[in-house]
């Protein structure tokens, strides 16, 4: 049985027509003798408005929940899918749970359990319409509660999935219907713990519950379905002639999604690897496009290197101390105070007497500087971004890094490293000059590869 994953973003399901689309793909995969299981976000833009409601005040919360239930309730009327008044009364319950959820909220720090429950609203409801609408156009969908299929650690608002717990629960509670030739239609970013608590994965959580499952199920294929074409070699918003990158190593689709790139969520790649999972990115309007098509041994083609990708909001930290960088433990040091202050860091470099990294969380930041200052000199400078050349032949062709730095002369850089496994080059240089230094590498790398075909 060739059993297909297919996950479909918040702008694939957005509204009536989107999901209709999505109707449509579902069932031409499976006329062509496949095995869907379907996990869907919440509609677009859903769960970034009840989290701005749990941020914000009270008063317009019953307003804006009202709107948020019609909007719901709409969608279900435009693919007249409310068979009995069920699906309604889903939507009912739904926000009832939500509004007694809000009430719970006080105080500065909203509770990570009541954000989770709130966080967890939108990719059920949206599930649970989706179902409706397959069911109603005569195909054998049914709806899974992603939280019997998805169990979890007690982290709320970013949890770590519990390997073999879910690998259980998931073949039993997706498996179990596509054996018996039905389509389970699932939310993703959700999740349960053992002791039955709502969990979330953390944001883009959703393609990772496709690829869990997929690992889980033994999935022929997982299929990310979003609103461009694939993996693309720049960021279209940057550059515009952009082009689909048609295959990708699991390696280099990792470090694409760690180091920015939005198609893809940074932890999606890892199920999949696991069990050596094809990772297909398609475009849910235009469903006939190639996309893009992530192995473990993709196919080679002429291109320099895979892709540019890039973070905004960097900071570096800069700590300096000529007495004590190179004596026993001092790094150490360094890095035991970002872990206690839960930073992560992307890029490091260091020189006989100072060590730089960068961070895109700032929220810590003071108290991370408080804490070095007892060891070395800090200092802090915001407003940078990261640009990231990624690709396998980096690895194989040792002049291509020289060539790509050669080419940034013109460009203020403020720190360079390439990774130990040799598979990304990135370069961190002020915000306001990213977008030319990122047209300027497209064109001078991409535009020799394409003359060269």
């Amino acid at each position: 049985m060739r059993i297909v994953v297919m996950k479909f973003g918040g702008s694939s399901v957005a509204d009536a027509p989107a999901i209709e689309r999505v109707v449509a793909i579902v069932a031409r995969e499976r006329q062509q003798g496949a095995a869907p299981v379907v996990v869907v976000s919440a509609l677009g833009g859903v769960t970034d408005r009840l989290l701005a409601l749990a941020a914000g005040g009270a008063p317009e919360r019953e307003t804006a929940l009202d709107a948020l239930a019609r909007r719901h309730v709409e969608v279900v009327t435009g693919l007249d899918a409310n068979h009995d008044g069920e699906v309604a009364r889903f939507i009912d319950d739904r926000f009832d749970e939500l509004r007694s959820a809000f009430r719970e909220l006080s105080g500065a720090e909203p509770d990570p359990r009541t954000l989770d429950i709130i966080a967890a609203a939108g990719e059920l409801l949206s599930s649970r319409i989706v179902a409706a609408a397959m069911t109603a156009r005569g195909l054998p969908a049914t709806w899974v509660d992603a939280r019997d299929a998805i169990v979890t650690d007690a982290q709320h608002t970013a949890a770590l999935p519990l390997a073999a717990e879910t690998e259980d629960a998931a073949r039993r509670v997706a498996g179990h219907h596509v054996t018996a030739g039905r389509i389970p239609i699932l939310g993703g970013f959700v999740g349960r713990t053992l002791e039955g608590e709502t969990t979330t994965l953390g944001r883009g959580g959703s393609d990772y519950s496709a690829s869990l499952i997929g690992a889980a199920i033994d999935a022929s294929e997982i299929q990310i379905w979003t609103d461009v074409d694939g993996m693309l070699t720049a960021d279209p918003r940057i550059v515009a002639n952009a082009e689909v990158v048609p295959h990708l190593s699991f390696a280099e689709a990792a470090e694409l999604a760690y180091f920015g790139a939005k198609v893809l969520h940074p932890s999606t790649i890892f199920p999949a690897v696991s069990r050596n999972i094809p990772v297909r990115i398609l475009n849910s309007r235009r469903p006939d496009a190639q996309g893009t098509l992530i192995t473990s041994t993709p196919v080679p083609d002429e291109r320099p290197f895979a892709s540019l990708a890039c973070k905004r909001g960097i900071t570096v930290i800069d700590i300096t101390s000529s007495r004590m960088l190179m004596a026993h433990g001092f790094l150490s040091r360094v890095f035991e105070v970002f872990e206690k202050f839960s930073t992560a860091v992307d890029v490091v470099t260091t020189s006989e007497v100072s060590v730089s990294v960068t961070v895109d969380d700032r929220r810590r930041v003071p108290e991370i500087v408080a804490a070095l200052t007892e060891v070395a000199d800090v200092t802090v400078e915001d407003d940078l971004a990261i640009l990231s050349v990624v690709g396998d032949r980096l690895r194989t062709h040792s002049a291509l890094a020289a060539r790509i730095v050669g080419a940034m002369t013109d460009f203020p850089l403020r720190m360079v490293s390439q990774a130990a496994s040799r598979r990304n080059l990135t370069m961190v240089l002020p915000e306001t000059h990213l977008a030319a230094a990122m047209t300027h590498l497209h064109r001078e790398f991409f535009s020799m590869a394409g003359s060269s075909r």
